[in-house]
């Protein structure tokens, strides 16, 4: 399982010019569910993002995390993150997990950031062509595969 990670002062998402979730200060979330992903992996990057500690303290440092700051996250289903650029100038995208896998491992992961204490988890529509707009804050910018996370 794949998450970019943006953190933002808002971020709203629209499917046919209609706002389906937005959020002010926390983390926008990009989620690429592979086809071998499983709900281990997911709970493991949500605790892991949930954690995370991205936000400026007073010294402007990073040490807080979404819990420190009350943060909001908008949790969006990609799965072009799962795009293989390897070989020629066409992304493959064999790995990415089918719409039977990937959502609920994707709702899944939803439950688990509200499990891990944050309060505002908003989301898109899987499978939908999707609209954002967000105000990338730093810029900070995260790139986490829940295969390189430590496993028990």
């Amino acid at each position: 399982m794949k998450a970019v990670i943006q953190r933002v002062a808002y971020a709203h998402v629209k499917v046919d010019g209609i706002i389906e979730g937005a959020i002010e200060k926390g983390l926008l979330i990009l989620l690429g569910v592979e086809s071998d992903d499983n709900e281990y992996e997911a709970e493991l990057l949500a605790k892991k993002i949930a954690t995370l500690r991205i936000f400026s303290d007073e010294n402007d440092k990073m040490n807080l995390s979404l819990h420190d700051i009350d943060g909001a996250v908008l949790v969006i289903s990609n799965f072009t993150l799962c795009g293989d650029c390897r070989k020629g100038r066409r992304p493959y995208f064999g790995m990415a997990g089918s719409p039977e896998i990937a959502e609920p491992l994707y709702e899944f992961f939803v439950r688990k950031m509200k499990e891990n204490g944050i309060a505002k988890v908003e989301k898109g529509v899987f499978g939908a062509d999707m609209k954002l707009e967000l105000l990338n804050d730093g810029p900070v910018t995260i790139v986490l595969n829940s295969k390189e996370l430590p496993h028990k």
